[in-house]
C-alpha cells in the first residue's frame, strides 16, 4: 500500500491512546486521528472531491492541516499548501496553476480568497477553520459533523501520484510546483526513520510553518510514520517556542538558522530546561560558524543535525551525525540511505576531493519534476540527476561542505568569492546579528562584494570599522566594497536569506 494516509489506520491500530498531534490545549490519539481523518474524507467525497484533484490549504499551523492532507490523500487527492505571507495575486497564481477545485483557509484569509473567487471558477468548496463568512463558504466543523463514525475506503494510488503540490519559495525565480509523490515521501520517511532513530516514543515540534517541507518534513511526518507525536505551534515566536519545549518535553524540532538566531536571542534562554530535545535539525541556508558554537553552549547535551535538503528532495538529503559536527564543523554531512549526491563541475564531470562544483541528487525521494512544466523539468533532472543550483564539494570522506547558490557565486577579476565565506566572517563581529552579501557589478573587476548587515542595537559599528574586520581576516578582493546596515534581512519563513530581493534594492 503506497497511500501514506494508511499510516493514519496502522497508528490507530497499534496504539490507538497514545497521541498522535497537540495544539495548544487540544490533544488527538491516534484513534481519533483516524475518527477525523475518515469523516473529513467522506465529506469531501459527498462535495465531488475525486482522485487526482487538489485541495488548496491557506492557513497557519494547525491540526486541520493534517486532516485535510491525509484527507484527500485517502481519497487519492492531493493538497497544494500555500505561503501565507505571500500576496492575494501570488495566491491566485498558485491556485490557477494547480487547478485546485478546493481550499481550507481561516477568517484570516477569508475576505482576500473571496476577492479572487472570481477568478477561480473551478474552485468549487470553500472552508474555513472558523465561523463561515458568507454564503459561499462552509465550517468545517458543519462539513464533518454529518459524518462523524463514518469510514471512507483508503484508494490504493500508483506510487507515482502526487502526495502534495509544494510550490517553491521563488529565492531565484517565479515559484514552481514541485511534485511531491506518494514514493517520494515514503522513501523520504524511511531514510530519516534511519538516520534519526526515530520511533514511537518520540516527539517533534512543529514550529516551522507546515506549507514548508522543513516544517512539515524535517523530520515531522516521519515521526508520525514512526507512530510518535506531533505538537504544532501555530506561529513561531521564540518566546512561544521555548516554552513549548519546557512544557510539551519534544524529543526533536527542526529550526531554520534565522529561527535558531532567534531562540539564542532570547535574554532567559540560558535558564530554560532544554533537556527533553535529543535533536535539532537545521537546514535551509548554510549555518555560520559562530552561530554554532552558540548553539552548543545553549544545548551542550543534543545532537544538532544540521542538514541540506530541497522541497524537490522533500527535504533532508544529507545529516552531519553527532560524531562528526565539530569535527566536520560546517558540514552537513553524508547522504541519507538510498540518496545518492555528486559535486559536478560545468561539464557534468564529477568534481575531485574538495573542488567546488554543482551539487546534483539521484534517489526514490526525488521528484519526477514540475507540475506543468516540462522545460523546467528537463533542464533541472539531467540522466536522472536532480541539478540543485547550489555550489558545494565533498571531502575525503565524503562530507559535504555547502559553499553558495550558484546564483550567488561571485566572480571578481576572475577570482571566486563564495558568499557564505564572507558572511561568516562578518558574524563573528560581536556587533552583528545578521548578514548577507552578494555580487554587485563592477567597472573593473566584473563583480565586487556587497553586504546587508543588522548591527545589535545601539552597536556604534561603522561601515569603515566592519571592513577592517574583514579585511583583516580575508583576502582583499572578498572584503564587502560596500556595507549597507539594515534593520532586518528579508527572509522565507523557511529561514533563506532572499538574495532576490536585496539585488531589487540596490
Amino acid at each position: 500500500m503506497y497511500n501514506f494516509a494508511s499510516i493514519v489506520d496502522h497508528n490507530a491500530e497499534v496504539r490507538p491512546d497514545t497521541l498522535a498531534v497537540t495544539e495548544g490545549n487540544r490533544r488527538v490519539t491516534h484513534a481519533e486521528l483516524r475518527d477525523r481523518v475518515n469523516a473529513l474524507a467522506t465529506a469531501l467525497s459527498d462535495n465531488g472531491i475525486r482522485r487526482g484533484q487538489i485541495i488548496g490549504v491557506l492557513m497557519y499551523n494547525h491540526i486541520e492541516y493534517l486532516d485535510i492532507m491525509m484527507a484527500a490523500n485517502r481519497l487519492g487527492a492531493s493538497i497544494v499548501p500555500l505561503n501565507y505571507r505571500l500576496s492575494p495575486q501570488e495566491w491566485r497564481f498558485i491556485l490557477e496553476h494547480s487547478g485546485a477545485v478546493a481550499i481550507l483557509t481561516e477568517d484570516e484569509f477569508v475576505t482576500a480568497v473571496d476577492e479572487l473567487r472570481a477568478n477561480l471558477p473551478e474552485m468549487s468548496l470553500h472552508v474555513t477553520v472558523d465561523e463561515p463568512a458568507g454564503p459561499e463558504w462552509v465550517a468545517y466543523r458543519d462539513l464533518v459533523a454529518p459524518y462523524h463514525g463514518a469510514r471512507c475506503s483508503l484508494v490504493d494510488v500508483n506510487p507515482d501520484e502526487l502526495q502534495r503540490l509544494m510550490y517553491t519559495s521563488g529565492t531565484t525565480s517565479r515559484p514552481k510546483g514541485v511534485q511531491i509523490s506518494h514514493e517520494n515521501l515514503l522513501w523520504k520517511n524511511f531514510a530519516h526513520i534511519l538516520e534519526f532513530g526515530l520511533t514511537e516514543k518520540d516527539s517533534t515540534l512543529i514550529c516551522g510553518p507546515m506549507y514548508h517541507v522543513g516544517g512539515m518534513d524535517l523530520p515531522g511526518l516521519a515521526t508520525l510514520h514512526a507512530g510518535g507525536t506531533l505538537h504544532i505551534v501555530v506561529k513561531f515566536e521564540p518566546t512561544t517556542v521555548l516554552t513549548a519545549i519546557e512544557s510539551l518535553r519534544p524529543s526533536v524540532v527542526w529550526l531554520a538558522p534565522a529561527m535558531m538566531n532567534a531562540l539564542l536571542h532570547v535574554p532567559d534562554v540560558h535558564t530554560r530546561d532544554m533537556a527533553s530535545l535529543r535533536i535539532i535539525t537545521g537546514g535551509g541556508e548554510k549555518m555560520p560558524e559562530p552561530l554554532y558554537e552558540h548553539i552548543s553552549k545553549v544545548f551542550p547535551t543534543t545532537w544538532f543535525a544540521d542538514a541540506y535538503g530541497l522541497t524537490e528532495t522533500v527535504s533532508g538529503d544529507c545529516v552531519n551525525d553527532a560524531q562528526h559536527s565539530r569535527t566536520k564543523l560546517g558540514s552537513v554531512g553524508r547522504p541519507m540511505p538510498h540518496t545518492q549526491i555528486r559535486v559536478v563541475a560545468d561539464d557534468g564531470s564529477v568534481a575531485g576531493t574538495d573542488e567546488l562544483g554543482e551539487i546534483v541528487i539521484k534517489g526514490p525521494k526525488v521528484t519526477r519534476g514540475y507540475w506543468k512544466d516540462p522545460e523546467a523539468t528537463a533542464k533541472a533532472i539531467r540522466d536522472g540527476w536532480f541539478h540543485t543550483g547550489d555550489i558545494g564539494r565533498i571531502d575525503a570522506d565524503g562530507y559535504l561542505f555547502i559553499e553558495d547558490r550558484k546564483k550567488d557565486m561571485i566572480v571578481s577579476g576572475g577570482e571566486n568569492i563564495a558568499t557564505p565565506e564572507v558572511e561568516r566572517v562578518l558574524y563573528e563581529n560581536d556587533d552583528v546579528i545578521e548578514a548577507a552579501v552578494l555580487g554587485v557589478s563592477h567597472p573593473k573587476w566584473g563583480e565586487v562584494p556587497k553586504a546587508y548587515v543588522v548591527r545589535k542595537a545601539n552597536s556604534s559599528l561603522t561601515a569603515a570599522a566592519l571592513q577592517d574586520f574583514v579585511r583583516a581576516r580575508l583576502a582583499k578582493y572578498k572584503v564587502p566594497a560596500e556595507i549597507v546596515f539594515v534593520d532586518a534581512l528579508p527572509r522565507t519563513p523557511s529561514g533563506k536569506v532572499l538574495k532576490r530581493v536585496l539585488r531589487e534594492q540596490k
